[in-house]
C-alpha cells in the first residue's frame, strides 16, 4: 500500500483538493480525500508530494509508438502495409516493440497510457489497442485490445496508391473505396446476425477476413478516421452517418475553419499533432488556437501527438501552446488525461483519479504546463515506475 500526502489534487472528476491525499492499494485508487486519518495505514509507504500537483498518468489518444520504433527506418517501423487500400484485418497489437526507446521517454515524462496503431496509408487500416507505457511483453503492457478501427482520407492514401499506378489516386476515389466495403461488410453482418438468431438452421455466409475484421464497426467499435483538411472532414461525418458508425475526427487540422458543422455533426475530435510545422498542403492552417475555438462551440476532443510526429514525451510541451492560444488550463489538462481515455472507451480504467480505477498517478514538481516542470514520481498499475 502506497499513501501520498500533501498534494495538490487534480483528480479530473471534480475540482482540484488541496492538502489531499490519495490511498493505493493493489495496484488501484482505493481512497481519496482531504481529511483521512492516516493512523490506521502505519504499514504504508508515505510519499509526502509537499504541496505539489498530482495528476492521472497522461493519456496519448493517438499515436505510433511501438509500431513506428524510435530511431530506426524499414526494420523497426511497421505503421502502414501498403499494398492494398483496404486491410481491417490488420492489428497494431502483432507489429509492437515493447522496448521502442521511446516508450520510456513517454513514462518519465508522465505519460502512461497510450493509444497506438497503424497509420494513415490505407483507406481501412486495421485495429489500434491500448497500452501502458511499461512492461516486459506487449502482453504486459496492453490495457485493451482493438478499441477502434482505423480510417483514412485525404493526402495519404492518394499519394500511396497514384504512386503504385492503384486506386485510390483521388479523394472521390477513397470515399467510394470505404463506402463500397463498408456495405460488403454490412451485409456480410446482416446474414451473421441472420444465421445466430436461426440457431444456425440457416447458411452460414462463407468466411471472409477483411468483412470478418469489419463487422465489430457495426456493433459499436469507434473507428477513428483520418482527416486533416474540411472537405475530408465533411467526408468523414457523411460516410458515419450514411453507415451509424461511431467516429473520431482524427487530426481535424481544419475543424476549427467548420466549427458548426463539426458540432452538429455531434461526432468529437482527435486533434494534432500541432508541434510541427505544416508539412504539407492539408496542414497548412492548423493553428494553436484551434482548441480554443473546438472547446467555445462545445465540441467534444482531446489532443494527440500522433507520435513519433511529436515525441510523446513533448505532450506538455504542446499542450501549453494550445493554453497559449487560449485554452482554459483546466480543460487542457483534461483533453490529455479523462477526454483522451472518454474517446478511446477506455476512461473506466485510466484518465482521473477515482476509488477502483488504475492508479496512474504523478507527482509534478511544478504546474504541469510550465516548460521546465517534470515528474517527480511515476505510478503505473501502483507501482513506483520513475523517480526523479
Amino acid at each position: 500500500m502506497t499513501i501520498i500526502k500533501n498534494c495538490t489534487l487534480h483528480t479530473m472528476e471534480d475540482a482540484p483538493l488541496e492538502k489531499a491525499t490519495i490511498i493505493i492499494k493493489d495496484g488501484k485508487i482505493d481512497r481519496i480525500g482531504t481529511d483521512i486519518d492516516l493512523s490506521a495505514y502505519d504499514t504504508a509507504t508515505v510519499i509526502d508530494a509537499k504541496n505539489n500537483i498530482v495528476t492521472p498518468g497522461l493519456v496519448d489518444p493517438h499515436c505510433h509508438v511501438g509500431i513506428a520504433e524510435e530511431g530506426i527506418q524499414f526494420e523497426g517501423n511497421d505503421t502502414n502495409e501498403m499494398t492494398h487500400p483496404i486491410y481491417p484485418e490488420l492489428r497494431g497489437l502483432d507489429s509492437f516493440y515493447p522496448h521502442d526507446t521511446a516508450l520510456k521517454k513517454a513514462m518519465e515524462s508522465g505519460v502512461t497510457t497510450v493509444v497506438s496503431g497503424p497509420g494513415s496509408a490505407n483507406v481501412i487500416g486495421g485495429t489500434f489497442d491500448a497500452y501502458k507505457t511499461v512492461g516486459e511483453t506487449v502482453d504486459d503492457m496492453l490495457l485493451r485490445e482493438k478499441v477502434t478501427m482505423k480510417m483514412a482520407l485525404g493526402e495519404n492514401p492518394k499519394r500511396v496508391y497514384s504512386g503504385q499506378k492503384k486506386s485510390p489516386s483521388t479523394r472521390m476515389a477513397s470515399a467510394a473505396l470505404m463506402r463500397e466495403w463498408l456495405t460488403r461488410a454490412q451485409e456480410y453482418h446482416a446474414k451473421h446476425k441472420t444465421y445466430e438468431q436461426s440457431g444456425a438452421t440457416s447458411d452460414k455466409p462463407a468466411f471472409d477476413m477483411k468483412l470478418h475484421s469489419l463487422m465489430p464497426v457495426f456493433e459499436g467499435l469507434r473507428v477513428k478516421i483520418h482527416a486533416h483538411r474540411s472537405d475530408d472532414i465533411m467526408t468523414a461525418i457523411r460516410i458515419g452517418k450514411e453507415f451509424n458508425l461511431d467516429i473520431t475526427i482524427d487530426h481535424g487540422s481544419e475543424a476549427h475553419l467548420i466549427p458548426e458543422s463539426v458540432r452538429r455533426s455531434g461526432y468529437p475530435v482527435i486533434l494534432g499533432p500541432t508541434l510541427v510545422a505544416a508539412s504539407k498542403y492539408e496542414v497548412r492552417n492548423k493553428s494553436f488556437a484551434s482548441a480554443k475555438i473546438l472547446d467555445d462551440y462545445n465540441i467534444p476532443f482531446a489532443i494527440m501527438t500522433d507520435h513519433p510526429v511529436v515525441g510523446l514525451e513533448h505532450t506538455l510541451v504542446q499542450l501549453a501552446l494550445f493554453v497559449k492560444g487560449g485554452l482554459d488550463p483546466e480543460k487542457a489538462m483534461r483533453t490529455v488525461t479523462i477526454d483522451a481515455a472518454k474517446l478511446n472507451k477506455i476512461d473506466d480504467r485510466v484518465g482521473s483519479l477515482k476509488k477502483g480505477k488504475d492508479a496512474d498517478i504523478v507527482i509534478w514538481d511544478n504546474d504541469p504546463l510550465n516548460i521546465l516542470t517534470k515528474p517527480t514520481h511515476v505510478f503505473i498499475d501502483g507501482k513506483l515506475v520513475h523517480k526523479q
